[in-house]
């Protein structure tokens, strides 16, 4: 059951949210026997248009060029599996997807703008702050932008098979992300089941006898252990699923947004969620992360390492210290001036991320007690800043 004060709250945050983005899965977007599914996405179109009729500022996430360009091509699934070959249908499957959200959105004269990110526009703090620039210039001129990541050009994937951490690998974490970014108060995540359930729906469908059927959580404040354990592998057309779902949810908290996971399935979907009904499940926290220290949590590049002590990690996790380089061992890798590093203890245990003053060369002569060529006064001992810090515990 739900407590009087937080549906009263979920409808509340729902009906008066103004900046909104909205993530369309493959399984909507896509129909089985292939092409774009448009009695699908169309009563979607028409929700967004009524949306942004209302004032609202809407952001549209989309997937399923991938799966549209391998259908053009001719090319089994399974090929799908080569990262070459994903690429190359995202470029063929990126026009025909563009070209039906422009018909569709053309009939409620809706103008679209085509935007397409790939990790480092998260990575790196300049391109993460001019990407909210662009998109807060497109929503001034009356344009809905309509994000995917740039798979054609993405090399992420190839880096993350070498062992390099992703920033995101489905359109559900991407989706968040640019709710953070845009500091939206409202993160809609549709899919082809109605929610968080608390029995994974395929082992149900697979045991024919069972009278038992799965249970939607209608709303979720914490997100727990427990909680991410209910969610199942991924999804038959596209890379997530609902950890990835609730990954995007917990990012859309973090934020100080509510975020709600629902059947697009359903033609009025997008306009009971607005209306306050109770659809789907809806996340919302109370709690609210800074948005540097977000970028820092979900965002940002790792590029090097710092070992610490113990006494400098106490100090860290304890209190409000900054890193000095008197509690530093050893620096791992190369790295330059406001680098994002990670912080680890003698066991190589990461216990923080911070973002670096010194350049790696410049970090070790201060370990070592020589002064610095661009290190200049007192100040160079603090290696990281209090303010650019997030312990891992906040992750």
């Amino acid at each position: 059951m739900i407590g009087e004060d937080s549906e009263s709250e979920r409808q509340r945050r729902l009906r008066a949210a103004q900046r909104i983005v909205i993530k369309v899965g493959t399984s909507i977007i896509s129909r089985a026997e292939g092409g774009v599914c448009v009695e699908r996405i169309e009563p979607l179109v028409r929700s967004i248009a009524q949306l942004k009729r209302a004032g609202r500022l809407v952001v549209l996430v989309s997937s399923g060029a991938v799966g549209l360009g391998a259908d053009r091509l001719g090319l089994h699934p399974s090929r799908l599996h080569d990262v070459v070959v994903r690429q190359a249908c995202a470029a063929v499957g990126q026009s025909l997807l563009m070209h039906s959200y422009e018909q569709l959105f053309g009939v409620h004269d809706v103008k679209i703008a085509q935007v397409l990110l790939t990790e480092d526009d998260f990575i790196e703090w300049k391109r993460y702050t001019n990407l909210r620039r662009t998109m807060e210039k497109l929503l001034k001129l009356n344009v809905l932008p309509i994000i995917n990541e740039n798979d054609t050009v993405s090399t992420a994937e190839l880096e993350y098979a070498s062992g390099h951490e992703r920033v995101f690998g489905d359109n559900d974490r991407l989706a968040a992300l640019v709710m953070s970014r845009m500091e939206s108060d409202a993160l809609v995540l549709l899919t082809n089941v109605d929610g968080l359930l608390r029995y994974d729906p395929k082992v149900v469908d697979r045991d024919l006898n069972s009278d038992k059927q799965p249970a939607l959580i209608p709303l979720v404040t914490d997100l727990t252990d427990e909680v991410k354990a209910l969610a199942a592998g991924p999804s038959a057309g596209g890379r997530g699923g609902m950890f990835t779902k609730l990954e995007g949810a917990q990012i859309a908290m973090q934020a100080g947004g509510v975020a709600v996971i629902a059947n697009g399935m359903q033609p009025a979907v997008l306009d009971d969620i607005f209306a306050g009904k109770q659809i789907g499940t809806t996340f919302m926290s109370n709690s609210r992360m800074a948005g540097k220290r977000r970028w820092l949590t979900y965002s940002a590049g790792v590029r090097g390492r710092v070992i610490v002590n113990e006494g400098a990690r106490e100090a860290i996790i304890s209190g409000k210290a900054s890193l000095l380089s008197s509690g530093v061992v050893r620096v791992e890798q190369q790295f330059e001036p406001q680098d994002v590093v990670s912080i680890a203890d003698c066991e190589g245990r990461e216990f923080a991320r911070g973002i670096i003053n010194c350049a790696s060369a410049d970090a070790r002569a201060l370990i070592e007690g020589a002064s610095a060529t661009t290190a200049g006064g007192p100040r160079s001992r603090v290696l990281v800043t209090r303010d650019n810090l997030v312990l891992s515990e906040q992750r």
